[in-house]
């Protein structure tokens, strides 16, 4: 039986999408989130969060927001639906950061954004931005922690949902012949410093990555 790993612990329906498919899964959270007791500026407007993880570090220090006033750029379905359900307005989501930044730069040249990220992120969005001229504060409000575990198994496919999962996952495991199929091209980019065989999914879900793996291993 063809096996695959996942490198996010899933629900029992997303499960069930790898066992209905007649393959065994394993699962662990290859990164741990600590939010930050942040001390927000006041007169938020344009908001931008680059995952759920912002926007959940974001609500947990503001449980009282209107959150009707805020417009919000975001990057991927679940970031989007993640707003769309606390009553936020989504003014763009983008597949990934330097979609993102490249779209603001063209329609909101003269607006002042707030960027909610973790300690560790990725520089695309805020250089594209800061050589554009486009005024912008960055608020870190969650640490992204590695949660590194070896495995001895060999799996057939490796699940990637964030570049710093594949850092995760690298630390202490060889990606051999398994193939990494990664939820964006931000995280594939990361898998390639390791290897070539990898593969992205069509949509930015977990479920679009597990469809991805499934029809790839058959």
């Amino acid at each position: 039986m063809k096996s695959i790993l996942s490198t996010k612990k899933l629900t029992s329906a997303q499960k069930n999408l790898i066992l209905g498919a007649g393959f065994s899964v394993v699962e662990y959270d290859a990164i741990q989130i600590e939010f930050l007791d942040v001390e927000f500026p006041k007169n938020l407007e344009n908001l931008i969060f680059t995952s759920k993880n912002g926007v959940q570090a974001f609500l947990k220090t503001q449980p009282d927001l209107n959150t009707e006033t805020f417009s919000c750029f975001c990057v991927g379905s679940k970031t989007e639906s993640s707003l769309i359900k606390k009553g936020f307005k989504v003014v763009k989501t983008a597949q990934n950061a330097a979609d993102l930044a490249d779209f603001i730069v063209k329609n909101y040249k003269n607006a002042h954004f707030s960027f909610f990220c973790s300690a560790i992120r990725r520089d695309e969005l805020p250089d594209y931005l800061t050589k554009n001229q486009v005024s912008f504060e960055e608020i870190v409000c969650y640490k992204t922690q590695l949660n590194t575990q070896e495995f001895k198994q060999e799996f057939d496919a490796v699940l990637f949902f964030s570049p710093s999962g594949v850092q995760s996952f690298s630390a202490v495991n060889h990606f051999k012949n398994m193939l990494s199929v990664c939820i964006g091209n931000t995280t594939a980019a990361e898998v390639q410093k390791h290897t070539q065989n990898v593969t992205v999914a069509n949509a930015t879900t977990i479920e679009s990555v597990i469809a991805r793996a499934v029809k790839a291993l058959n």
